[in-house]
């Protein structure tokens, strides 16, 4: 039988701020990271299992929620394309992930004592 202590690997927050109609959460934040990383919007999109398309209209929503754009793409062609997250798509990042950090932080006192009400899970089913 799991014991509560083995589920603290699985207590997670996942936080999504709504601006309005507007949203920025978990999934757009992870898309920034991986564009940071791969520069390129297909590959952060393919790494996460979604399309191109759908990966694209994440980052035209979020260009378009913020005064300044996120993120700066080129388009490929023979020299190849290209994205990079913009100065505000940085900060947007880096907010977010404070944001979500200190959440936890300030939160895990109730978030422990909701998990230890919680029924054990046999074999992580």
């Amino acid at each position: 039988m799991t014991s509560h202590s083995d589920h603290a690997t699985d207590l997670r927050l996942r936080i999504r701020i709504h601006f309005g109609d507007q949203m920025m959460g978990p999934g757009k934040a992870e898309l920034l990271e991986r564009i940071a990383r791969t520069g390129s919007i297909a590959a952060a999109g393919r790494e996460m299992g979604m399309s191109y398309k759908r990966a694209w209209m994440l980052i035209e929503t979020l260009n378009a929620m913020f005064r300044a754009p996120v993120v700066d793409s080129t388009r490929g062609g023979p020299g190849g394309g290209g994205a990079v997250l913009t100065q505000t798509g940085q900060q947007v990042l880096t907010l977010y992930r404070a944001f979500e950090a200190e959440a936890v932080k300030a939160g895990l006192p109730h978030l422990t004592a909701l998990q230890a009400m919680c029924v054990d899970i046999p074999d992580g089913k």
